[in-house]
């Protein structure tokens, strides 16, 4: 029992391979004919010179019919197998449509009846320097007719030459769907280059407002863009119908688009100024890239055999400069990571097409025109929003002058700005014929929350209280830090009365908070006041008037603290 188990066993294994083995046959059984996804076969020719005699005897591949093997397969061939099981001939088309990229291409059909041996109907090639004015070449598209006789079988070899690396298509349709396919099509593509077109329309208005070197970089790197784009995807073929050696040097643009995008990286940022470090890294990768694209002048095809390694060599450096900068604090860098991140992720995605690891699917077949497009509109964001950044820094002149008279500590005016507004203040009530009043403050006992808790603990209690001087008091009141725990307050239109109350009320205010230094910890504190009406008719000065408030602070401290005086003017007379 256990010997039969093992023979079925060993029956259905042999089966299985026999299966597998089996070269896959498409069968044609209805007059609708539209095949996009299929198996075919391949061999590898590493001679690049073998007979089609030879050829037909190698052992092929399984594979589907959009396909891509790397960089190492310069000469395919690929086998489709037909099987018309009609009772009537069919008109067919096999498209080729990546064939704008190769040297040449060339078909030879055979067929063949049950237990006849194959017979070879015809044979045609393309060399794609001449290939302009060809009848088989249709807008970068190769349109091979055959005919399928009645309930026989159809085998097609396809010779494609690629010039770096062997991406493959073939699509079979019946006439009606033949035309259908080669109208319109590369939609997509155009819609990328379009976009791509309007960035540079809108780079160039910023560049003729800014003068900036990045703008003409930006630019410079849209337009290799627009070129690898529209000449991967075929759209240059497309549009002018031109092929073979001298278009596929276009793809030098592999090399030149990250060049401007290093170099843009080097001055959007200010590397060499800035971040001696970074910069040396995009220095590195920069030298590479010139390297690959002065190689690729004198051979492209042996540069873009090693343009995918040094792709990613470049993502990683770039990525690795920008999450150094991000550290940094760069305030455009974040932007750049968004629109870097997408394009180190679908080129990443792509160049595991370009070398054949991944099955070919739409994203990374197009992988790179995606993210390139996506971190151009990026890269004009982060262009526009610098030039906002730098509008906004010229229309506030103003507002960084007052910035340089600001304690930085507490962000309230220092004492030098404060002498210089005073007097203006001043002299605007005098002609108005207002009152004005001084108070001055200190808090109590600071030195003990120094010695206690720190100086950073002290720094705290100074900004809390600054916030809570900028509540309690006026809008129109001129707040100022004089040093250390002191601060004076200038009131414009009110006497001492009026200051007074002002001053009870921040006195009240300030007693009540509690200010938290840590998660555990909260501490109270108070401050003592000294107010004193400036004497307008004996045309007082403000270091007079800050003299006597200065002095009714110190009596408010003498006093027991936590408390305010009011200096009389006749009594320091």
């Amino acid at each position: 029992m256990a010997s039969y188990r093992l023979f079925l066993l060993s029956f259905f294994l042999c089966i299985f391979s026999l299966s597998a083995l089996a070269s896959p046959v498409i069968n044609i059984n209805k007059d609708t004919v539209q095949l996009k996804n299929y198996a075919i076969e391949y061999f590898i020719d590493t001679s690049q010179i073998m007979k089609f005699e030879q050829l037909r005897n190698q052992t092929f591949h399984p594979t589907n019919n959009t396909t891509t093997l790397g960089n190492q397969a310069p000469v395919t061939w690929y086998r489709i197998k037909l099987d018309n099981q009609e009772k009537q001939q069919q008109k067919l088309y096999l498209h080729l449509p990546k064939a704008y990229h190769l040297r040449s291409v060339a078909i030879v059909e055979e067929s063949s009846r049950a237990n006849n041996l194959p017979l070879l109907v015809n044979q045609t090639s393309i060399n794609l320097n001449t290939a302009s004015s060809h009848p088989l070449m249709y807008q970068g598209t190769v349109v091979y007719p055959f005919t399928l006789p009645a309930l026989t079988n159809t085998t097609l070899y396809i010779k494609s030459h690629a010039y770096s690396h062997q991406w493959f298509a073939a699509e079979i349709y019946d006439e009606e769907h033949s035309r259908k396919a080669l109208v319109g099509g590369h939609l997509d593509i155009a819609l990328l280059v379009g976009m791509m077109v309007a960035l540079v329309f809108y780079n160039s208005l910023l560049y003729l407002a800014t003068s900036k070197k990045e703008n003409i970089l930006y630019s410079l790197y849209l337009v290799s863009g627009q070129l690898w784009i529209a000449l991967s995807y075929g759209l240059i073929s497309k549009a002018f119908n031109t092929y073979g050696d001298w278009v596929f040097m276009l793809n030098l643009t592999v090399f030149t688009m990250p060049i401007f995008l290093v170099l843009f990286m080097m001055a959007i940022f200010e590397t060499s100024q800035t971040y001696p470090k970074e910069h040396k890294g995009l220095q590195a990768i920069l030298a590479l890239l010139v390297v690959g694209f002065i190689y690729g002048l004198f051979d492209i095809s042996s540069a873009l055999k090693y343009a995918s390694n040094l792709a990613l060599i470049m993502m990683l450096v770039t990525f690795s400069v920008s999450i150094s900068l991000f550290r940094k604090g760069n305030p455009l860098v974040k932007y750049f990571l968004i629109g870097h991140t997408f394009f180190v992720i679908f080129n990443a995605y792509a160049v595991l097409y370009y070398k054949g690891l991944v099955e070919p699917n739409y994203v990374n077949s197009h992988g790179v025109g995606i993210g390139i497009v996506l971190e151009a509109l990026t890269l004009a964001f982060i262009i526009s929003h610098r030039i906002k950044i730098l509008e906004k820094i010229r229309s506030k002149q103003a507002e960084l002058t007052q910035q340089a008279a600001t304690d930085p500590l507490t962000q309230l005016y220092n004492r030098r700005y404060f002498l210089t507004e005073s007097v203006i203040l001043v002299e605007k009530a005098q002609v108005n014929g207002e009152p004005v009043s001084v108070m001055m403050l200190d808090i109590d006992h600071f030195k003990a929350v120094n010695d206690q808790y720190g100086h950073k603990a002290g720094d705290l209690v100074l900004i809390e209280v600054a916030s809570a001087f900028q509540k309690l008091s006026r809008e129109q009141d001129l707040i100022a830090r004089f040093g250390g725990e002191e601060f004076v307050i200038l009131l414009p239109s009110s006497n001492s009365q009026a200051a007074k109350e002002c001053a009870e009320r921040i006195r009240q205010g300030i007693a009540e908070r509690s200010i938290k230094l840590d998660e555990s910890t909260k501490i109270k504190i108070t401050i003592s006041l000294g107010v004193a009406e400036m004497s307008i008719a004996s045309q007082e000065s403000i270091e007079s008037t800050l003299n006597r408030a200065d002095k009714a602070l110190y009596q408010a401290k003498t006093q027991g603290r936590n408390q305010v005086c009011i200096a009389e003017f006749k009594k320091d007379l």
